[in-house]
């Protein structure tokens, strides 16, 4: 299980050989993250969200049969003064072998689930963006040789500078420059130059696929290995946030419940294309979850 700042995922499979077979895989928003940049606490709201997800996915892991349990829990429980106390309910009510883990250590599992059914043969940038950070991991085949955990993320971002339905073009703007700023912060120009690839993993690349190919019920099938080009990043990512967000929840492809958090995690997508020169990026549903997946099998 991945406990994120913006959503809680399952994914229940086997492994072999290091390979990871899925057979079932669930996400439900429960925005965990509300009002941690603001507050530094998890509102007893948000925590009840999560155990409502939790109870929910327990009852399929125990109709699986599984071996093991591992909740992994990232930026928002990283950040909040409570985040002890809400690892230990989590433990106490679902018996979940919950840890939190720092964002390096994130970033590491997210680049080995991303790359291990997709060798590349020059240096690729894996982008994961999260509710409360996002993380930019570079490497070559299996070899990582650069990583960050950076402050940016889609619920971080929405309540610093999108204050508005829809958000005026300056609040835009704002939040695209404090991306392309923390961005350029954290990974080095000689990083950046040597990228020539670049996988999008979470709910905001997988979206704007989404989106664009149209998908309604949501293809994981068609949406694994989309290539999501920069022009049409932009596109999107104009045509939502020019929409309230009501209507927003009514665009084709797009999760209800992604529709408040979607234009900050756009924006984000977007400056870090613009930023590694990429004019396509490859979707994939290969997370965190596929990284720790294994591990977890060896250590059962």
């Amino acid at each position: 299980m991945d406990v994120g700042t913006n959503s809680t995922r399952l994914l229940v499979a086997e492994v072999a050989g290091g390979r990871v077979h899925e057979l079932q895989r669930r996400t439900i928003v429960t925005r965990l993250g509300e009002g941690v940049d603001r507050e530094g606490l998890l509102s007893d709201a948000a925590m009840e969200r999560v155990f409502e997800a939790c109870a929910q996915f327990r009852e399929a892991i125990d109709a699986a049969g599984v071996e093991r349990v591992v909740a992994l829990l990232t930026s928002a429980v990283r950040d909040a003064a409570n985040g002890a106390e809400f690892q230990h309910q989590l433990e106490q009510r679902f018996a979940f072998e919950a840890r939190t883990i720092p964002g390096e250590r994130e970033a590491h599992l997210t680049y080995v689930g991303a790359t291990a059914a997709r060798p590349h043969e020059h240096p690729t940038m894996v982008l994961d963006i999260g509710g409360g950070s996002t993380e930019v991991v570079v490497g070559h085949g299996q070899e990582i040789d650069f990583f960050v955990s950076t402050q940016l993320g889609s619920v971080r971002h929405t309540e610093r500078h999108l204050h508005t339905d829809p958000p005026t073009p300056d609040e835009l703007a704002a939040c695209r420059a404090a991306a392309r700023a923390e961005l350029e912060r954290a990974v080095p120009a000689e990083v950046r130059r040597r990228v020539q690839e670049g996988i999008a993993v979470a709910g905001t690349p997988t979206s704007f696929a989404a989106v664009e190919l149209g998908l309604d019920p949501y293809d994981s099938d068609r949406v694994e290995g989309h290539r999501l080009t920069l022009a049409a990043c932009e596109r999107i990512l104009a045509e939502l946030a020019a929409l309230p967000v009501a209507e927003r929840r009514q665009v084709t492809g797009l999760h209800p419940d992604r529709a408040p958090t979607i234009v900050a995690g756009g924006a984000i997508l977007a400056e870090a294309m613009r930023l590694f020169e990429l004019g396509e990026i490859e979707v994939s549903e290969r997370d965190i979850l596929y990284g720790a997946a294994p591990e977890a099998a060896r250590n059962a």
